[in-house]
């Protein structure tokens, strides 16, 4: 192993903010933990409770999941612009 190799490890590769802790996981995230494709009902199942970040502050998944009107998602793809739809797309409010 080099030098090179030993600091980096001791370093964080991205440095984290000090600013206000932001409540909900990414949906990308809990895209992450799915397999495709997948049931609304299975999703549900699986990841229902999760609380996701939104422009409007953290919602439930299954929540959302209701207001799509979607029963089927063939991708991850289709599965996040059917959110995205619904809570919006932009930054995400902190306290």
């Amino acid at each position: 192993m080099s030098d090179d190799e030993s600091e980096a490890e001791e370093e964080p590769a991205v440095e984290l903010g000090t600013g206000a802790a932001v409540e909900g996981a990414p949906l990308s995230r809990v895209a992450s933990r799915l397999t495709w494709p997948q049931e609304r009902s299975r999703i549900v199942e699986k990841e229902g409770d999760a609380t996701i970040r939104t422009p409007e502050g953290p919602q439930t998944l299954s929540e959302v999941l209701e207001e799509t009107g979607v029963s089927y998602f063939d991708s991850r793809r289709e599965f996040t612009r059917a959110v995205e739809a619904v809570v919006g797309r932009g930054p995400v409010q902190t306290d």
